[in-house]
């Protein structure tokens, strides 16, 4: 059975705050949860206007708190701009709040230019065996092995579910030698979907904590009770891609009727590109377009990415989403 997840970049919606960003997380994880969304992940961004989850570890203790059931996680963070160490005793404290809960998906992009990496007091690293030296001793200070000679506290023992994200080649490499599963951000970087789960699928090594590989892939979905409620509902995060690809990342905007047809050459292609792996419509029309998604990568899990202006038609997504997912499962 195929799983259902959600990405949040916890928005801040042109004329919101942060507050209030931060309280429509929790909101949403909650309403996720009774709708049956497997787990809620939020994605670490620094210096960007429109996005509240800067501090992850510290958003995902809130949502936490804010749910029951519902996994909660980093999709990812971004290993690069911290200390393992540091990643270890975060993510050990919420293991040790939210035991069985907690997911820690890491990714090796910065996430951030060298402006915003020297204010987190760290180097972009060129050495392509960083980020796996970072993994394995991270790796290290969970399982309490003494190889660092530091013992994590909180950390040693915890046993957060560990993820290796990417959206090229080199984590599907690292997930596979490693015996992790691996996410694919094809939500935004649909290009090397295929390829990278191919070499994931034929690499993969079992593990101590999986026997077989689990893969899954990010999907945008913005579904509504009608084609047209649920275009318009897409706008918003088609102009906020439009503008961060032309250099002018803003707030996420009020959605726009028409937006699609209202762009020129340059805008237009920018967005079929990017938006590859997506379905907007009724749910119907969501539930055909995530089979075929489905069929095409045979993935155990698809994460769901939907910037939406308005928390009320975000939910009413999720919940259309989550029916939509339900119809593809066996009786």
């Amino acid at each position: 059975m195929t799983k259902l997840s959600l990405l949040d970049l916890v928005p801040v919606v042109e004329g919101g705050t942060v507050r209030q960003a931060l309280l429509n997380a929790a909101d949403l994880a909650a309403h996720a949860e009774s709708v049956g969304f497997h787990r809620y992940w939020v994605a670490e961004h620094h210096g960007m206007d429109g996005i509240a989850g800067g501090a992850t570890s510290v958003v995902l203790a809130h949502v936490a708190a804010a749910t029951r059931s519902i996994r909660v996680g980093s999709g990812g963070i971004m290993l690069p701009n911290h200390s393992p160490l540091q990643i270890a005793e975060q993510f050990g404290t919420l293991d040790a709040l939210y035991p069985g809960r907690i997911d820690l998906g890491l990714g090796r992009a910065p996430g951030s230019d060298q402006r915003v990496a020297r204010a987190l007091r760290r180097t972009l690293e060129t050495d392509p065996n960083a980020f796996p030296r970072d993994v394995l001793e991270l790796q290290s200070y969970f399982a309490d092995d003494g190889q660092t000679g530091i013992r994590a506290t909180p950390g040693a023992g915890a046993k957060p579910e560990l993820w290796i994200l990417g959206s090229s080649l080199f984590g599907a490499q690292l997930a596979a030698a490693l015996g992790l599963p691996y996410a694919f951000a094809s939500h935004f970087a649909p290009d090397l979907l295929d390829q990278a789960l191919a070499i994931y699928r034929r690499d993969f090594k079992p593990s101590a904590v999986l026997d077989r590989p689990y893969a899954m892939a990010g999907f945008n979905v913005f579904a509504a009770d009608t084609a047209e409620e649920a275009e318009l509902i897409a706008s918003s995060q088609q102009q906020s891609f439009v503008a961060l690809r032309t250099g002018n990342p803003r707030q996420l905007p009020p959605p726009v009727a028409g937006y699609r047809e209202s762009l020129g050459t340059q805008a237009s292609a920018i967005l079929d590109h990017v938006l590859q792996c997506s379905a907007v419509g009724t749910r119907d029309t969501v539930a055909r377009q995530m089979a075929a998604f489905v069929d095409r990568t045979g993935v155990d899990e698809v994460m769901v990415a939907s910037a939406i202006y308005d928390p009320q038609a975000r939910k009413r997504s999720l919940t259309l989403t989550a029916e939509a997912m339900g119809a593809l499962q066996p009786a």
